[in-house]
């Protein structure tokens, strides 16, 4: 018997936290959003380069590694997507929809940082 969490299907296993199967594991689940990956690494790499702190690679790892299990999962992928949905449909930053959709994308990263670490 699992001790992990069930989830409902996964998509695919969960990549190790490397850059290499971080990338293979987006290119299986999203490609489409590989360029995006590949901006914010060169962003990253270019950031650490600047004032010498590693740090920012290892956000860039964590965030997209983040956005693997989101997408590996159908669970946390539909919920990201209605709350980034209504993100761009609804009007102002004070909007309460914008608010709540906002808290809901909190939500689902933190579930999914959570879920990576468990």
């Amino acid at each position: 018997m699992s001790t992990q969490p069930d989830h409902g299907h996964e998509l695919i296993p969960r990549p190790e936290r490397t850059p290499a199967a971080v990338r293979i594991a987006l290119a299986r689940l999203a490609p489409h959003r590989l360029s995006e990956m590949e901006q914010h690494k060169e962003e990253a790499l270019g950031a650490a380069l600047q004032d010498g702190k590693i740090g920012h690679l290892q956000y860039w790892l964590t965030y997209w590694h983040a956005q693997v299990e989101i997408e590996r999962r159908p669970d946390l992928r539909s919920r990201y997507q209605a709350a980034l949905d209504s993100v761009h449909n609804t009007g102002t930053r004070d909007d309460p929809d914008f608010r709540a959709a906002m808290s809901e994308l909190r939500a689902v990263e933190t579930e999914a940082r959570q879920a990576m670490s468990a």
